[in-house]
């Protein structure tokens, strides 16, 4: 099975081409400025390309559902419907949060603990135990000294861009804090092949990210206009 792969709820703007549980070509770049708008479908051009595959050769699309940035999230949602609609192929969703995780399995950690950066204090969270099973649901939560105080005596990881600050609120003596952690296509495809081999897929027109929470815009500011006419 030949499935693209797509991430977009971060700063990291990924793109993957697997052949089953094969990687055949990454495209992603980590940016401050979200360049999913100006990135993601040129990303896709040069994944083919590198997997040396058509457009017409996909038998399905996986995207990286979020939690993350609604702006990243509803671009990516976009493209994969377009693509899926377009080739008449199947979609499938994976928790972005479940790409991140992917490198820290069976390690020194007891608990994995993702952190997607939010708005001010708040984070989007969950825990993974050090098999990659989900011990506490995606929630949003607002960081403070208190936060994750049962964790005290555990090997923990707490990985994502909310890790930094995180770390400069929480005493957490022998945690360990790795804020260069961003969710990436490569790693959501071993989930999206176990979901093709399932039928496990998505309904293409109802289909919503997962937000977590509602979009909260910034009102623009009034402004004075002064005319001479």
């Amino acid at each position: 099975m030949k499935i693209l792969h797509l991430e977009s709820s971060s700063k990291n703007c990924s793109v993957a081409i697997s052949n089953g549980q094969e990687l055949l070509c990454l495209c992603e770049e980590v940016s401050e400025n979200y360049k999913q708008s100006e990135s993601l479908h040129q990303f896709v051009e040069w994944a083919l390309e590198g997997a040396e595959i058509k457009l017409h050769d996909l038998d399905a699309v996986c995207l990286g559902k979020g939690p993350g940035s609604y702006t990243g999230l509803r671009i990516g949602a976009a493209s994969a419907k377009g693509f899926c609609f377009g080739l008449n192929i199947p979609l499938i969703s994976v928790d972005s949060m479940d790409s991140m995780v992917q490198t820290f399995l069976n390690k020194e950690f007891d608990f994995i603990i993702p952190l997607i950066d939010a708005r001010r204090m708040e984070v989007y969270t969950a825990i993974y135990n050090k098999s990659g099973e989900v011990i506490s649901e995606t929630e949003a939560l607002v960081l403070d000294e208190n936060s994750f105080t049962d964790f005290q005596d555990k090997k923990v990881v707490f990985i994502g861009d909310g890790a930094k600050k995180a770390q400069e609120i929480l005493n957490l003596q022998i945690a360990e804090f790795n804020p260069n952690i961003f969710p990436s296509a490569q790693y959501l495809i071993k989930k999206a092949a176990s979901k093709f081999n399932k039928k496990d897929f998505e309904d293409i027109a109802y289909f919503e990210p997962f937000y977590l929470k509602d979009f909260q815009g910034i009102k623009a500011k009034k402004r004075n206009i002064i005319s001479n006419y």
